[in-house]
């Protein structure tokens, strides 16, 4: 018999392990990093580690979720933020 999990999308499956994202998250927090958030985790696995993959499952990507390098995931989110410039909003907003 074939319990193979099926997902219609990423956001059903980002869904489906969110909760190991935040657990990753907050143990990331009390580490320090507190500028990690659970998509930053998701993006680097997704985009250097996942991507790779074949036959990937749930219980393989809970476990890569759980085995971050912290610093790779450091070095990672510091220069996705690197570029980011914050700007005053300057909308008019009193009218």
């Amino acid at each position: 018999m074939d319990k193979e999990i099926k997902f219609r999308s990423l956001q059903e499956l980002y869904d489906r392990i969110l909760p190991a994202l935040k657990s990753k998250t907050r143990e990331l927090n009390k580490k320090g990093f507190n500028y990690i958030h659970e998509e930053d985790i998701w993006n680097f696995l997704k985009t250097y580690k996942w991507t790779s993959s074949r036959d990937l499952d749930l219980a393989a990507m809970v476990n890569d979720i759980f085995n971050l390098n912290d610093k790779e995931i450091d070095e990672y989110v510091r220069n996705e933020i690197k570029g980011y410039r914050r700007t005053v909003n300057s909308d008019d907003f009193l009218k």
